[in-house]
């Protein structure tokens, strides 16, 4: 039997991926730039053994068996991964977040990266951190950016071998901290995966991919220069282009709750006291605040007092993936 062990770090993006041009590779409408984050994550351990010895994939996430409908796009990924190996052997596959799974706080992006690590590394497969990315990017999209650490771009490509991430800046580039607002919990009714299917049925996705370019090297520039006023003005035009595309998608998705809106409006009200914080929203109805690390503590503690949140996360930038020597069976 053949084991190991990952740990990947979730990404939270500024300029955000939604839309597929080529579904079945995951090849996106636009590129995106996001920052992996530090301490929110997904640690996954992968154990390879013979057909005769195993006679199907089993996956345990967060302490519970998948059923195969569940288990549907893990097996996939995992056929994916044999077939470049050359082998037929069947996984167990044991993963946990530290987080809320599912709900808009990129559990796919975290948990394809570290599935990818640790299934590739147990079969002793040489890839390359780009070869990597390109294989996590067709179990979820966002999941390539979280190959690597800090400040990462995918760039949006056409083939299945040029739309991977990159590294725009490590982790110690600059102290830029996610605080995520968790108002709710549950796993969100239809998946990024399914929404991303419905993009096309906007009227308004022309209109936000036109804006794309100018705002990836708006974002690149802030980035460069850690200007946070910058980067975030454009991260929240993104967000809300990119709900506006969801909301107005046939079946609409409207993925906000009160507590969604509660936060935004918190969050305009405190930037004009004079205090740098800008939103973003995923794929979902939490909502991360970004703002400097002297910020963290008071931000912390206003935002708990927002009607509607019940959890508060932070975490700074963060590492690429990590392979570790303790496995969880």
């Amino acid at each position: 039997m053949r084991k190991a062990t990952a740990r990947a770090g979730s990404n939270i993006a500024f300029i955000k991926y939604w839309g597929a041009a080529d579904p079945a590779l995951n090849l996106p409408l636009n590129g995106s730039i996001s920052m992996t984050l530090a301490h929110v994550h997904t640690t996954t351990t992968v154990e390879w053994a013979p057909r005769g010895e195993r006679p199907v994939d089993t996956i345990v996430l967060n302490g519970l068996p998948l059923a195969p409908a569940q288990a549907e796009r893990l097996v996939a990924h995992l056929d994916r991964i044999r077939a470049l190996a050359g082998v037929d052997h069947r996984a167990r596959v044991v993963s946990v977040n530290n987080f809320p799974t599912g709900a808009g706080i990129a559990s796919s992006a975290s948990g394809f990266a570290a599935l990818t690590v640790a299934a590739c590394r147990a079969l002793d497969l040489d890839l390359s951190p780009t070869q990597l990315s390109a294989l996590a990017r067709r179990g979820s999209g966002s999941a390539c950016r979280s190959l690597f650490g800090g400040f990462v771009e995918w760039r949006q490509g056409s083939s299945d071998a040029d739309s991977v991430a990159a590294p725009l800046f490590p982790p110690d580039h600059w102290e830029l901290w996610d605080l995520v607002a968790v108002v709710d919990r549950q796993e969100k009714p239809v998946s990024s995966a399914q929404g991303h299917r419905l993009a096309h049925t906007s009227p308004l996705l022309e209109g936000r991919l036109r804006q794309v370019d100018g705002w990836l090297a708006q974002v690149r520039e802030a980035i460069a220069q850690r200007d946070i006023h910058s980067l975030g003005t454009v991260a929240e035009l993104d967000a809300l282009a990119m709900h506006s595309v969801m909301m107005t998608s046939t079946p609409s998705l409207l993925y906000w709750q009160p507590g969604t809106v509660a936060v935004l409006h918190a969050a305009r009200a405190w930037r004009a006291q004079g205090i740098p914080v800008y939103f973003t929203i995923d794929a979902g109805p939490n909502v991360h605040l970004l703002c400097p690390a002297d910020q963290v503590s008071a931000l912390r503690e206003r935002l708990a007092s927002v009607p509607g949140v019940e959890q508060v996360i932070a975490s700074g930038p963060g590492p690429g993936p990590q392979l570790l020597d303790a496995h969880l069976f």
